[in-house]
């Protein structure tokens, strides 16, 4: 087996309206110092 070391990590994921209110909640916490990953599903 390899010696890969397992990191956990944790997240939120916000449901937004529509792609508007996806970019203001972005820069909103992107703001704050937040590390973020944007999706669309």
């Amino acid at each position: 087996m390899g010696k890969y070391t397992y990191k956990p990590q944790y997240g939120v994921i916000v449901i937004c309206t529509d792609e508007k209110e996806q970019q203001a909640i972005y820069e909103r916490l992107k703001a704050e110092g937040l590390t973020l990953k944007v999706v669309s599903v």
